[in-house]
């Protein structure tokens, strides 16, 4: 019985002393990584450093975003000592930050280190809580630096740069495309807490610094950038353009995107604020769930960059690729013939030319100045569908670009197949029927005319670290040749012709040689009762003509005041870039003779001077002069000396005191230059042409400096604007 009791018990200690290296086993082996887990949960505590968020600069090294040092304020409730403590917390941080007390109460019944009070605070209110937890003596309340996102220029490029979170994560534009590399990585501070769960002293600390993300150097140049949307935006209000504005500006032989900008945009600072007055207006009408989702669906809009996410149908800027197609594979030469009688029947299918009663004879360079329908759609026919659509997507136009950033639409066009069919190669011929986007366009348009070479448009240049040293480099990549180096050459002085005799006149800058293309599309997709009521008015320009360095495409999506014509409304803004930018990008106009005969000259100061002196100065120069008054010496003139006048113009100059008078400025907007030239004059007011000329066919007078109705000093230099009413590219189909 002894015996057997025995061996019972060294069965149990035994089995007990199995159990125990069994559970040991489990909690040494088993479980050892979640039980350390949990340990050092207990034992630490762990505070997130944020790290800097790379800048953005532009191509010169100015900043466009940039990171500053912000605080996130954090409460401690498991180190406040009672609810007296509490309530002091409470009160003192919600008149300080401007949060809510009783949301503030509420995080502090938790038993946690870590509760958020505010984040992003400025350092004159950090400075506050300082102030205030260091006179209270309270040792809950602490601040960590964070990074808030600023930028500098507030709209400009917006869409383009896009912006960041309360996170500092990338939600749009450049910031959302490259925030792996602008993030870096968070660092920490690790501390150790006692049994009471308490800090314990500094040395038990332990800081792991962040990593400063990297920063970008774009290819955008932000002078170049003014110009565009100073531009665009003056004519989306003067046009009345209801579906937005875009423009593009890019270096034609690196891809590089000198400027980008859509219109209307937003302010990077406050992103998620509608920019739009009358939008805004319009969602204070709603309410609840109603407005929640009107105001997302705005915010989306604004944020939208149309230059890559909006196809559209290009119109006849298209001719320059079906045209250097067809020089190309030899269809046609810059020689061949074409007749326009206004129309041209295709499988049954009259489809008109813009100008009904024809063009009559014209060769291949002519039927790309006059941006003829009737003969684009032979060009078409003899090119065939296969050699078509071989160059169609050749120009790139039925991939992506490739373009870094995020949200690029793709393309919507006739397969081969459809193309088979007459009347969709004929309209197709002349930019109607499918849809490219404008970054798809400009980079066609750029390896039609750069000597053929299709090049990956791009737009950030490098990747530099925190201390300025280059990580990666972003170079000219050409994808493929397009076209001969020959064709492109002959195409772009084609080009040209479009901009000193064509439909392209209105985009003419004197002393540059520039080229371009008209371009007004139908949305045939948005039609109303069989009609068509919206366009899309565009014009593409490029300079200098004979080495082409820089491109321009501005569309305005519906316009609805004045003309709806790209070669009215769209090419004068491309003029006007352009005019801006050459000048920027240092290159040196150079004048024709004619040029230089119909350009301003100085006024000299002949104040003080003998009567008969100053006019015999005046005279001398091309100018003419109208004295007022008796008196022998001139004491006053009108332009004073110094001021630009037109050749020819009349110089006022006044002899007696109190003699010089007032007059008013006519209107002479919707004019032809004849008309606005005579009313100017009759007024005793000096005439400067602008824009197409009153002597480049039939033209009216868009706009006027000063304008109708102002009290000028006689004699004053009114610059008065025209356009030629040229109408181009639209479709008219009838059956």
């Amino acid at each position: 019985m002894r015996k057997r009791m025995f061996v019972m018990m060294a069965g149990l200690v035994l089995l007990g002393f199995i159990g125990l290296i069994g559970r040991l086993f489990y909690l040494q082996v088993v479980a050892n990584d979640d039980l350390q887990k949990k340990a050092t949960n207990q034992q630490l505590r762990t505070t997130e450093i944020s790290p800097k968020r790379g800048t953005i600069y532009d191509r010169n090294m100015n900043i466009l975003a940039k990171s500053a040092t912000v605080w996130t304020v954090f409460v401690s409730p498991a180190d406040i000592e009672d609810d007296k403590e509490k309530e002091l917390i409470a009160s003192g941080l919600s008149e300080i930050l401007e949060v809510d007390k009783q949301d503030l109460l509420d995080k502090m019944k938790n038993n946690t280190y870590y509760e958020i009070v505010k984040k992003k605070i400025e350092k004159d209110v950090a400075d506050k809580v300082v102030e205030f937890v260091t006179e209270k003596n309270i040792t809950a309340v602490h601040l960590v630096e964070d990074n808030k996102r600023y930028y500098p220029n507030n709209n400009l490029a917006s869409t383009v740069i896009g912006f960041t979170g309360t996170d500092n994560q990338g939600l749009a534009g450049i910031e959302a495309y490259y925030d792996k590399i602008l993030t870096g990585t968070a660092g920490k501070i690790v501390s150790a807490k006692n049994a009471w769960g308490t800090d314990m002293p500094f040395k038990y600390e332990q800081m792991y610094d962040a990593k400063d993300g990297n920063s970008l150097v774009l290819t955008i140049d932000n002078v170049i950038q003014y110009f565009l949307e100073n531009n665009l935006e003056m004519a989306v209000e003067e046009y009345g353009v209801e579906n937005r504005a875009a423009a593009i500006a890019i270096d034609v032989n690196t891809g590089e995107i000198l400027g980008m900008a859509t219109k209307p945009d937003f302010n990077l600072n406050e992103p998620f604020e509608i920019s739009d007055p009358a939008i805004k207006e319009e969602l204070e009408k709603l309410t609840g769930e109603a407005y929640s989702k009107e105001l997302r669906k705005q915010q989306e809009a604004q944020w939208r960059n149309k230059c890559i996410s909006d196809p559209y149908e290009p119109g006849s800027v298209f001719k320059i690729i079906t045209a250097s197609s067809a020089l190309e594979e030899g269809t046609d030469t810059k020689d061949s013939q074409f007749f326009c009688n206004g129309s041209l029947t295709v499988a049954g299918r009259n489809i008109s030319c813009w100008k009904h009663a024809g063009h009559g004879a014209e060769d291949f360079t002519h039927a790309l100045m006059n941006s003829c329908n009737p003969a684009f759609m032979a060009i078409g026919a003899k090119l065939g569908p296969e050699n078509y659509f071989k160059y169609f997507k050749a120009y790139g136009l039925t991939e992506l670009t490739g373009i870094d950033l995020p949200g690029e639409a793709e393309s919507i066009y006739h397969p081969l197949s459809d193309l088979q069919g007459p009347v969709e190669l004929a309209v197709s011929s002349f930019g109607q029927t499918f849809k490219v986007t404008p970054i798809q366009l400009i980079t066609a348009v750029s390896a039609a005319i750069n000597g053929g070479k299709l090049v990956q448009p791009h737009i950030v240049k490098q990747v530099v670290d925190a201390d300025g040293n280059v990580v990666k480099d972003y170079s000219t990549t050409v994808k493929r040749e397009v076209i001969s180096e020959e064709v492109s050459n002959e195409i772009a002085l084609m080009l040209e012709k479009v901009v000193t005799e064509g439909s392209g006149r209105n985009a003419y800058i004197a002393g540059y040689r520039i080229g371009g293309k008209t371009g007004t599309s139908e949305k045939i997709d948005q039609q109303v009762n069989g009609q068509v009521v919206d366009f899309i008015s565009s014009f593409m320009g490029f300079a200098p003509a004979d080495d082409p360095q820089i491109a321009v495409l501005v569309l305005l999506d519906e316009p609805t005041k004045a003309s709806t014509f790209g070669s009215v409304i769209a090419a004068p803004v491309v003029g006007s870039v352009l005019s801006e930018t050459l000048s920027y990008m240092g290159i040196e106009p150079q004048y024709t003779a004619e040029e230089l005969e119909k350009m301003d000259i100085s006024v000299p100061n002949v104040v003080g001077r003998k009567r008969l002196e100053g006019q015999n100065d005046l005279n001398l120069l091309g100018l003419q002069c109208r004295i007022v008054g008796n008196g022998e010496t001139i004491l006053e003139q009108i332009p004073s000396g110094g001021d630009s006048i037109p050749r020819g113009g009349t110089v006022i100059i006044y002899t007696e005191e109190s003699s010089s008078s007032k007059v008013t400025v006519p209107d002479v907007v919707g004019k032809s230059g004849q008309e606005a030239n005579q009313e100017i004059i009759n007024a005793g007011l000096n005439i400067r042409i602008a824009g197409s000329g009153i002597d480049s066919g039939p033209s009216t007078a868009a706009k006027q400096e000063p304008a109708a109705g102002e009290e000028v000093d006689e004699g004053t230099v009114v610059t008065v604007t025209f356009v030629t009413e040229e109408p181009v590219d639209q479709l008219p189909v009838t059956q």
